[in-house]
C-alpha cells in the first residue's frame, strides 16, 4: 500500500493509517511490554558519571569555544539514565508518566483571570493592518486567555508571558503571519523571556505563517540560533501547543529549546531548557531546517502531528539536513506518538552535533514515514569512526510500531542514499513491530534497507516485515570492520520478495543472533551471509535464494 500525505494531511488519522498500512492492531499494551523486555535484554548499563572531553579531541577553536560554553553558560554534566515509564489508558491510548502532572497544570491554566479578545484592543484581521501593539496590549503581563477570531493577523512578533494562552479559531481560519518588515530572525510567537523562563503557556488553533516571501531570494533564510522559527519555547516549564500549523518558517516550524543552543561538548548540556512541554494535531511544511526539533530539554510529548515538504534553505543546497521530527543535541526524556512525516530528508531524526551531548531516553510509538530519504536516522556525528571519542550520551531508544514506506532519494541531501533505517553510535536501541515497504521498480542501487553501524551497541529488532525493495543491495545489514555495530539480536523477520540479500553480518563481529526468520524470494541470492563463524542463527529459513545460507565462506540449506 503506497500513499500520498498532503501538506494538510489530517494527522489525527494517523494510528489508523498505521492499522491499515501493516493490517495489524495491535494490543499497545502487550506490545509495549514486549518492547520493554526487548530493550531490557539488550540493555547495557553506561557509566554514571560524563566526564570532560579530552582536549585532543577538538582542535584549538573548538577547546577554546567548549570552555566558552561551560563557564559563560552554565551548562551541567549529563549521563544516560533509566528510561521512564509509558502507561496506556483505557482506551489503549499510551502516555508518558508524567502526563498526569502536565495535565493539573493544564487545570490551574485554565484559571487564568482574563478573558480579552484582541479585536477589542485594535486588532483587524484584514491582512494588512499590522496587529503587533493590539497583541501585546491584550496580552499585558499575563495571566489572559487571549482569543483570536478568523482572519489574517499582521504583526513583528507576539512574545507570550506566564500564565497565557493564544487561542483562535483553528488551523487555516486564524492566521497570523509575520509583517513584511520583519528581520530574519525573527520568531513569530515565543515566550517573553528567555533567561528567567516562563511557565503555563498555550498557543491553540491557528497557523503561524512565517511570511518567507518577503526575504526574496536570499540562499540562507535563517540567522542563528533558535531564531528565525514559527514558534519557540525557551526555557518553558509548563506549555502546550495544540491544533497549529506551521507554514515557511525560515528554520523551524516548532522548536522547544533551552534558551540558547549549547556546544560545549559531549557530556554537556544547557541549562534553561524546557520541561513538559505537550505538542498535539500539528501540521509544518516548508521549513527551512526541521518541521518540529527539540534541544536540550526534558518531558516532551508529541503526537498525531504531520510534517512534510522542507525547504531546506537554512542550509547550502544539496546538503540540508531537514527533518520532519527532530529530537536534537542534549533532550532526554521525549515520546513520540503516532506521527507521520513525508518527503523529508530524516522522517524521524534523533541525533547531536559532535560538539554537544546527544539526545537520550526516547521512545516512539507508532510513526508513518513516507517517502523520506531516510526513514527513522539515529546518530551521534563525530562519534562514528574508529577513530572518534565514543559518544557518551547516545543511548536508550526504544520503538514501537513503525512504518517505512519507499524512501526516496532527495535534493535536500543531494548524496544521501535512501534507508528505511540507520543507527550509528546509539547504544540500547529496541525496536518492535517494523513495517517497510518499498517500491519495486525503484532503483535503491545495491544499497542496504536498513544499516546498523558505526560503532551502534545492544540493538534488537523484533516482529520486522519487509517487502518489495527489489532493486536494493540488502534487507539488513549489519556493518563490521573496525567501526562494526555489536551485540545485536535480529529476531521473528519475514522478508517477502525483496533484496537479492536478506540480511547480511559484517566481520569481526563478536556477538550476533538471528532467529526466527522466514526469507522468500522469486529470485534471490543469499538469503544469510555472515562473515565470519560464532553468528548464533536459529530457525532460519529462506525460500528462492541460489545460497540460501553462507555462515563464513561456507553454504548450507537451513539451520
Amino acid at each position: 500500500m503506497m500513499l500520498y500525505l498532503e501538506k494538510k494531511h489530517d494527522p489525527r488519522k494517523n494510528e489508523k493509517l498505521i492499522a491499515e498500512v501493516t493490517n495489524r492492531r495491535l494490543d499497545m499494551k502487550q506490545a509495549l511490554l514486549e518492547t520493554d523486555r526487548l530493550y531490557e535484554h539488550n540493555r547495557y548499563e553506561p557509566a554514571t558519571e560524563a566526564t570532560i572531553p579530552h582536549a585532543s579531541q577538538f582542535p584549538f577553536f573548538q577547546k577554546w569555544k567548549a570552555a566558552f560554553w561551560r563557564f559563560f553558560l552554565t551548562v551541567k554534566s549529563i549521563t544516560a539514565e533509566i528510561m521512564l515509564n509509558t502507561y496506556v489508558d483505557d482506551l489503549g491510548k499510551p502516555y508518558p508518566e508524567w502526563k498526569p502532572l502536565l495535565d493539573e497544570e493544564y487545570s490551574h491554566l485554565m484559571k487564568v483571570a482574563r478573558k480579552v479578545n484582541v479585536e477589542d484592543f485594535g486588532a483587524v484581521g484584514d491582512g494588512i493592518t499590522d496587529c503587533t501593539e493590539a497583541f501585546e496590549k491584550a496580552i499585558g503581563s499575563g495571566h489572559a486567555l487571549v482569543q483570536v477570531p478568523a482572519g489574517i493577523f499582521i504583526t513583528k512578533g507576539i512574545r507570550l508571558p506566564s500564565f497565557t494562552c493564544l487561542i483562535g479559531q483553528g488551523k487555516n481560519k486564524t492566521v497570523i503571519r509575520l509583517h513584511d518588515s520583519s528581520p530574519k530572525g525573527t520568531r513569530l510567537i515565543s515566550n517573553r523571556n528567555h533567561w528567567r523562563g516562563n511557565r503555563n503557556i498555550l498557543v491553540q488553533g491557528m497557523s503561524l505563517d512565517w511570511n518567507v516571501e518577503r526575504l526574496g531570494n536570499t540562499e540562507k533564510t535563517s540567522t542563528w540560533g533558535n531564531h528565525s522559527s514559527c514558534l519557540t519555547y525557551a526555557n518553558v516549564t509548563f506549555g502546550w501547543v495544540l491544533d497549529v500549523e506551521g507554514i515557511n518558517p525560515g528554520l523551524h516550524c516548532f522548536d522547544i529549546s533551552s534558551t540558547i543552543y549549547n556546544y560545549s561538548g559531549d557530556g554537556y548540556r544547557a541549562r534553561g531548557g524546557s520541561r513538559y512541554i505537550w505538542l498535539d494535531q500539528l501540521n509544518g511544511y516548508g521549513f527551512g531546517d526541521d518541521g518540529i526539533t527539540t534541544h536540550h530539554s526534558d518531558n516532551i510529548l508529541i503526537t498525531n502531528s504531520h510534517m512534510c515538504d522542507p525547504s531546506g534553505r537554512a542550509h547550502k543546497k544539496g546538503f540540508s539536513n531537514s527533518n520532519g521530527i527532530e529530537v536534537d543535541d542534549g533532550s532526554k526524556n521525549v515520546w513520540l506518538i503516532n506521527n507521520s512525516t513525508t518527503r523529508c530528508f530524516g522522517g524521524v531524526e534523533i541525533k547531536a552535533h559532535d560538539s554537544s551531548s546527544a539526545a537520550c531516553n526516547v521512545q516512539i510509538i507508532g510513526h508513518l514515514s513516507v517517502n523520506d530519504n531516510r526513514s527513522y536516522n539515529f546518530r551521534h556525528i563525530g562519534h562514528h569512526k574508529a577513530s572518534d571519542p565514543e559518544s557518551k550520551t547516545a543511548y536508550n531508544i526504544k520503538a514501537t510500531n513503525l512504518v517505512a514506506l519507499a524512501p526516496i532519494y532527495s535534493d535536500l541531501y543531494k548524496d544521501s542514499t535512501p534507508r528505511c533505517l540507520v543507527v550509528s553510535a546509539y547504544k540500547n536501541v529496541a525496536i518492535n513491530y517494523f513495517t517497510l515497504i518499498g517500491d519495486p521498480e525503484y532503483d535503491y542501487t545495491g544499497n542496504p534497507v536498513v544499516a546498523i553501524q558505526y560503532r551502534s551497541r545492544n540493538v534488537a529488532l523484533n516482529n520486522v516485515t519487509v517487502r518489495h525493495f527489489k532493486k536494493a543491495g540488502m534487507d539488513i545489514k549489519v556493518f563490521g570492520g573496525d567501526n562494526r555495530s555489536d551485540n545485536v539480536a535480529i529476531s521473528n523477520v519475514m522478508v517477502v520478495d525483496s533484496a537479492p540479500q536478506a540480511i547480511q553480518i559484517g566481520s569481526d563481529i563478536l556477538n550476533a543472533s538471528i532467529e526466527n526468520i522466514r526469507a522468500s524470494s522469486k529470485n534471490g541470492k543469499i538469503g544469510l551471509k555472515t562473515e565470519q563463524p560464532g553468528i548464533f542463527v536459529s530457525n532460519f529459513q529462506a525460500d528462492g535464494y541460489r545460497v540460501p545460507l553462507s555462515i563464513a565462506g561456507e553454504e548450507m540449506r537451513t539451520i
